[in-house]
């Protein structure tokens, strides 16, 4: 488990499964502790034991098992409440407090926004905490999410719609995928020097065992090749490499299709 201090909270990242990652955040201002897409409902405990909290909110980013299997026993166990995007509510268990999936609300002191990303599921929402992001499984680091339901234009929307947040904001993406991501990342995008410092800096990382998540939008921006076309001059390089006059979202869309069998 790792800590991360924001001004008005504290993140810790649990790891579970083989490459999942759960978020604990505690309010320093009341005893709010949400548990942010709980795959793993014994890690959360052992984790919340080992810190002496009580986690009373989930907060489920999307349907997927691998983001909600722990709802159902945390709720037994703490009585917590799910929060969750109110449009997936039939598919998220135990979904107590479902919200707009674009909104806001107030836990503690906590002052959370909702975003509406879809692409990678349809109900896909975002939270927004101060400084700091919770993107479940939209954008990773290195990244993006595959398209299991929604469209190629969905997601580019989603995207854009997080480049637009402050280039400050702490990245807590769900999975820990990067160095495979940012492969492929130097496969498309090969003079990017910034992506070649980011490969060595974050295989360092893993070596130690350590987590390459979080990461920043701004390093998001300047090295993840799905936030890449929002750079002219990356299209243009791209274009001229594969004889194509595409715009940023065709960019997009070829990049994602290539990764899809990568």
């Amino acid at each position: 488990m790792w800590s991360y201090q924001h001004t008005n909270f504290l993140v810790h990242q649990i790891p579970a499964l083989s490459d999942n990652y759960i978020f604990l955040i505690q309010d320093y201002h009341s005893d709010v502790v949400c548990v942010v897409d709980p795959a793993v409902a014994e890690d959360v405990k052992v984790a919340c034991e080992k810190l002496n909290i009580k986690p009373t909110h989930i907060l489920n980013t999307h349907h997927h098992w691998d983001h909600t299997d722990g709802n159902e026993e945390l709720i037994q166990m703490y009585d917590c409440e799910v929060v969750a995007n109110a449009d997936d509510a039939p598919r998220i268990r135990g979904i107590s407090m479902p919200i707009p999936a674009n909104g806001s609300l107030k836990l503690g002191s906590l002052n959370i926004q909702t975003l509406d990303v879809p692409g990678h599921t349809l109900g896909h929402i975002a939270f927004v905490i101060d400084d700091a992001l919770f993107c479940g499984d939209t954008l990773f680091g290195g990244g993006c999410g595959r398209l299991f339901e929604g469209s190629f234009e969905q997601m580019w929307s989603s995207l854009q719609k997080l480049a637009d947040l402050d280039e400050k904001i702490s990245v807590y993406c769900a999975h820990e995928y990067t160095l495979p991501n940012l492969r492929f990342a130097r496969d498309m995008d090969a003079d990017n020097d910034v992506l070649i410092k980011r490969i060595s800096d974050d295989t360092q990382t893993r070596m130690k065992k350590q987590p390459t998540i979080p990461s920043t939008m701004a390093l998001e921006l300047q090295t993840n090749p799905f936030l890449r076309p929002l750079n002219q001059a990356f299209i243009q390089t791209y274009n001229k490499q594969n004889n194509e006059n595409f715009n940023a979202f065709q960019v997009f869309q070829d990049l994602r299709k290539r990764k899809n069998t990568w």
